[in-house]
């Protein structure tokens, strides 16, 4: 079965084309960081309204790439559905549903975090079910037993600011621009790790539960009483990116622990994150298990992870409506197994 993914749920416009025969054949990404970096965040109506000016043209160019011209060979259309923005959600939900009616073929609604979980299944070599998956974005950190697709266990998920977004807030404080998360694991590679120490939230206590709000609230204290100058930004950017990461693993191992899995999977946009890996790595040596991750390109959101969830959906026979809809909230846990439809 060959698949059309579209993915607009916040601020990049991913298209691509999956074939279950032969893998991810086309894929392209449109991103609006520049556009949203004046405003030091994403302005939901601007975002919706790049997706209406980009989406079409990046889906004439996959297609194209995809080898059967314009239409392409399409057997099916995955679209996001949610969580995300709801403006910018329906652009993609919109035009992916249109094209399944104009061209007679099936779509299927995908739930952007079963995107992420799933994306490591593009690379050669992905895990096998089942297996925990740390799912570490912008707008979630979760932890969930994986015992195949739609077969979802929440283990744990932060109580308030996620770690992506603790990511970018401390950035924002420390003066770097958006997207904050990068140029702040950038400015840690030069910092003095022993010059300041922040604490590991929630790991002194049983639970798999995160929590970022004081983390970044501590990190904002650091700033105001200390100078400014370039090492002691580069020393603070260290200490917090260890704090995340070295709490992220604590978790992770927990649960590995707990559940007795020995597969991890670590999606989401803060996957890409070196020192993540690097520790994650070591934890995976210590404790025998294999570690899995998207290719960098496919950590942030992308149509590919879309197209392959959706395709796992289409092949077992969900099919959504005529009509479609958008969740600005869609709990993973939630979606049941693939011939389930869109619900929240």
């Amino acid at each position: 079965m060959r698949v059309l993914g579209i993915e607009t749920s916040c601020d990049e416009t991913g298209v691509a084309v999956y074939d279950s025969g032969a893998g991810l054949l086309a894929h392209l990404l449109h991103s609006q960081a520049a556009m949203h970096a004046e405003y030091g965040g994403v302005v939901p109506e601007l975002a919706s309204r790049d997706h209406v000016r980009k989406l079409i043209p990046l889906l004439d160019q996959v297609l194209i790439r995809g080898g059967r011209g314009r239409r392409g060979g399409i057997d099916g259309i995955a679209y996001t559905a949610g969580p995300g923005l709801v403006g910018a959600l329906l652009v993609g939900a919109a035009v992916g549903r249109s094209l399944a009616f104009a061209w007679q073929v099936p779509s299927v609604a995908v739930n952007h975090m079963e995107g992420h979980l799933l994306a490591p299944m593009l690379e050669p070599g992905g895990p096998e079910f089942p297996f925990l998956a740390l799912l570490v974005s912008g707008g979630h950190t979760q932890l969930v037993a994986v015992d195949g697709v739609g077969e979802y266990r929440m283990l744990g998920e932060s109580l308030d600011d996620a770690a992506g977004e603790a990511f970018d807030k401390t950035a924002s404080l420390l003066g770097l621009p958006y997207p904050g998360g990068p140029e702040l694991a950038a400015l840690a590679k030069d910092g003095d790790g022993n010059r300041f120490r922040f604490p590991r939230p929630m790991t002194d206590r049983p639970g798999l539960d995160f929590s970022f709000s004081g983390l970044k609230t501590f990190a904002m204290n650091t700033i105001a009483d200390s100078p400014r100058d370039p090492e002691t930004r580069a020393a603070i950017a260290r200490a917090f990116e260890e704090a995340v990461v070295d709490t992220l693993v604590i978790k992770c191992r927990r649960a590995l622990e707990h559940t007795g899995l020995e597969r991890l999977v670590v999606s989401g946009g803060v996957s890409a994150n070196q020192r993540l890996r690097r520790s994650m790595g070591a934890l995976a040596d210590k404790l025998s298990i294999s570690v899995h991750y998207p290719r960098v390109a496919f950590c942030t959101d992308n149509g590919a992870m879309v197209a392959y969830a959706g395709c796992q959906r289409l092949l077992a026979g969900a099919e959504e409506p005529l009509a479609f809809g958008a969740l600005a909230r869609w709990p993973l846990e939630s979606l049941g197994p693939p011939g389930a439809g869109l619900k929240g």
